[in-house]
């Protein structure tokens, strides 16, 4: 009781930030829905025989009131209108009343019949004291298991309702409705008196019997399923472990279908042991690996989560991680630890050299050949710094060293020249 009020409040919370967050969001509160229709039914038949509504009938042109559906989150229109609610929605039946039932349309001649002698012969409601009053109201259930519940009955309905005001008929949890409001009107088109102190007084009223009816549905628009462990009762989330196992909780979604997958582990791969519905409340503690999926029928929606029941570390490891088992015995094999919660995690002295973000044993080893061997190239050669330095260097000195030879060739030459010029 104490986690789905839990959920509830949470549910609750989360849906008005999104009220007051998106603005054109849909909220619940503020959807409403109008349903049924006036019908003429023949007179004194239990309402079920019907015939044409015609131009001058005393109905014609002009209605009682309306049915309205509120506090839902999204319809589902067809032949039956279907109202999806989640967490925290109220889905309520309404009528507003939009006539004096003792003038209707504003016709001193027309009122709401009291109708003694009322029955309903599609809900098998019989003739009874005092009858069906000034209009009738009922409402019939059919629930999840196509159970029917009584029909609920309001005599005289009419005479306790406002006109004018939103009546709120009850609120409605998930099922399949029938609602019909039967009445009667009375038309005086011949009376007499009316002058001075004499009252008016109808001779032979006419009578004529009306119906408003419809159907409607409510269902579970969220597609979950809530999963408990065994043992402490605490929820679990997709992938966690249930050493002990786990039961399931529709949470009251009971139109949502559910299917349970077991699978075990059998050598070096998987075996599916049963694939099968499950129940609300249903208890699982064989070890094995489920697959929990629920589908929503009504909006076609499906969730799966998967749960791990045992002490297996591989099949723990393989819900958690996502590893194939190969991965994972590879990773055991070269040292890998596989924790209680199924986590893989490596011993620090070989966490660098074994996790998945760091090169291989066979990459390292051919980093490493690789980098002895630069190593050697650097320190068996030059440097090409050094090499560059030195080129630059020597062709100085050549040249300084060729310039000088130069110079002093042709300072000899201007000796030699003197020399002869005076022994001529």
């Amino acid at each position: 009781m104490l986690k789905s009020h839990l959920r509830s409040a949470i549910a609750l919370v989360i849906g008005a930030a999104l009220c007051l967050a998106l603005p054109g969001m849909a909220c619940a509160e503020n959807q409403t829905y109008y349903l049924g229709t006036k019908e003429k039914a023949k007179i004194d038949t239990g309402y079920a025989e019907s015939e044409m509504l015609k131009e001058a009938d005393p109905h014609y042109g002009w209605d009682l009131g309306q049915f309205y559906i509120s506090g839902y989150t999204a319809v589902q229109r067809g032949d039956d209108y279907v109202f999806l609610k989640t967490v925290g929605d109220k889905v309520s039946l309404n009528f507003r009343l939009d006539q004096d039932i003792n003038r209707l349309n504003n016709n001193d001649k027309l009122s709401i019949s009291d109708d003694k002698n009322g029955y309903d012969q599609s809900f098998d409601i019989e003739k009874s004291e005092p009858g069906f009053g000034r209009g009738t109201l009922i409402v019939r259930q059919t629930d999840y298991q196509n159970a029917h519940s009584a029909p609920q009955v309001y005599n005289d309905y009419l005479s306790g309702v406002a006109i004018g005001a939103d009546t709120q008929v009850g609120l409605y949890e998930e099922g399949d409705y029938e609602v019909a409001l039967d009445y009667e009107i009375k038309n005086d088109v011949r009376t007499v008196g009316g002058l001075g102190p004499i009252p008016t007084v109808s001779i032979a009223p006419e009578y004529s019997n009306y119906t408003i009816r419809f159907k409607f549905s409510v269902r579970n628009g969220n597609t979950m399923v809530f999963l408990f462990d065994a043992e402490n009762g605490s929820e679990l989330t997709n992938e966690s472990t249930a050493p002990n196992g786990f039961t399931i909780d529709l949470a009251r979604s009971r139109y949502l279908g559910i299917n349970v997958k077991r699978e075990v582990l059998s050598g070096d791969h998987f075996d599916v042991r049963s694939n099968a519905p499950a129940a609300d409340g249903t208890e699982y503690t064989d070890e094995g690996i489920y697959t929990i999926t629920a589908n929503n029928p009504t909006t076609g929606q499906t969730t799966e989560k998967i749960i791990y029941v045992g002490s297996d570390p591989q099949l723990k490891a393989y819900a958690v991680n996502g590893y194939s088992l190969d991965q994972i015995r590879d990773k055991v094999s070269q040292g890998a630890k596989i924790n209680d919660d199924g986590s893989i995690t490596w011993p620090e002295t070989a966490s660098e050299a074994f996790d998945d973000s760091v090169p291989s044993v066979s990459q390292a080893s051919e980093k490493g050949e690789g980098a002895v061997a630069q190593s050697e190239e650097q320190e068996a050669g030059i440097n090409p710094a050094i090499v560059v330095v030195a080129v630059v260097v020597l062709l100085g000195i050549v040249f300084v060293a060729a310039k000088k030879r130069n110079s002093r060739s042709i300072a000899d030459g201007d000796d030699v020249s003197a020399h002869d010029g005076g022994r001529e």
